[in-house]
């Protein structure tokens, strides 16, 4: 059996397989709540084969979205509208599925990615005020966020703990928070956006303040037999930034708190980032990050073959490893590295005549 064929323990959560689909932003929703475009595209990836579907970058508040089409689990009329997809794809998988909460801060009120994705300022219709730790705006010209107030902190910690009982109420069966991509907790870890001199600012030990407290509360509310991870960036790839160093602090104290895993990306805090993009470039922050704990690791960033995968996982880089574009444009990519690397798979009875030779095992719907 291959290494990433073999089952995987996340919390109390075993994973048929390791591979893992990353959240991806769909832009699809309407005023927070999922469409059929959600229940299409989430039908595909949870077929596929992995071992555990992330839901999309979920809004835990209207004014916390990239977009006006993100996703978000904040109010009755989202969580129904989320139900009412997840009730069908369930119906014709066994796949765990989990969410990821989040809020963009000072990344929040842009266009719609294919639409350009830029800046829309708070008097310009569909725009709206950014929030984040400190009035620095992402980049030169673009609006300056509102500073958090010490209300404001405290209103945010509530809506992660209130969205993770929604997602329980869901049945969702994993909460991963994102505090990665520049996204408003890794505004709040990275130097370059705090600038804060309270609390919540300054000390690493007060830059990871937020994050914590927000980890500390929406594993309080989500059911203890359930895991809760974070997916942090390990480095802005900015001098005097956010860095592997800070990372492995950072995943030391949610280790403490009972983190069940960390998923190791990079950047997205800044406009002067300068990215060694290359295959893998990302695994040796996770190789990092996985020598200072013992709970799993999850590596992402331009992994695109089975082999290549297998490597990672066989050289005790990661403990598994995530999809994104990857699954995207070969929704049956599992199946593949199965027939490459002689594992097991779960296809649905339906697909059986596709299925490689040899791997294929039928889910019981």
């Amino acid at each position: 059996m291959s290494h990433l064929f073999t089952p995987l323990k996340i919390g109390q959560l075993t994973l048929a397989n390791r591979i893992v689909i990353a959240p991806m932003c769909q832009y699809s929703a309407k005023d927070g709540r999922a469409t059929d475009w959600h229940t299409i595209h989430l039908g595909s990836m949870a077929t596929s084969g992995a071992g555990l579907l992330f839901l999309e970058d979920t809004a835990i508040s209207a004014r916390g979205r990239i977009t006006t089409g993100d996703l978000g689990l904040w109010d009755d009329a989202t969580e129904a509208a989320l139900g009412t997809v997840l009730a069908t794809v369930r119906k014709y998988t066994a796949m765990p599925i989990g969410i990821q909460l989040g809020h963009a801060g000072r990344k929040s009120s842009t266009a719609l990615q294919w639409l350009g994705g830029a800046v829309i300022g708070p008097d310009q219709p569909g725009g709206w005020s950014t929030i984040a730790p400190s009035a620095v705006p992402f980049h030169d010209g673009a609006p300056a966020p509102v500073a958090a107030s010490a209300a404001d902190i405290a209103t945010i910690v509530d809506d992660f703990a209130s969205a993770a009982r929604r997602a329980a109420r869901l049945g969702l069966d994993v909460i991963e928070l994102q505090g990665a991509h520049g996204y408003l907790l890794h505004q709040f870890l990275s130097p370059l956006s705090n600038l804060r001199t309270d609390a919540y600012g300054g000390s690493l030990e007060n830059r990871m303040r937020l994050l914590l407290e927000v980890f500390d509360a929406v594993r309080a509310a989500f059911p203890a037999d359930r895991p809760v991870g974070v997916r942090i960036s390990a480095t802005d790839w900015v001098e005097g930034g956010w860095d592997v160093d800070q990372s492995i602090v950072l995943a030391g104290a949610l280790e403490r708190r009972g983190c069940a895993f960390i998923h190791v990306s990079s950047s997205g805090l800044s406009a002067l980032q300068k990215i060694p993009a290359a295959p893998g470039f990302q695994v040796p922050l996770a190789a990092a990050i996985k020598q200072a704990v013992a709970i799993p690791v999850i590596a992402v960033g331009m992994i695109t073959s089975p082999a290549q995968a297998e490597a990672v996982l066989a050289e005790g880089k990661a403990d598994a490893i995530a999809l994104a574009r990857g699954i995207l444009s070969d929704p049956h990519w599992a199946w593949r590295a199965a027939a490459e690397l002689s594992g097991n798979v779960h296809v649905p009875p339906q697909y059986l005549r596709a299925a490689p030779p040899g791997v294929a095992l039928p889910l019981a719907f």
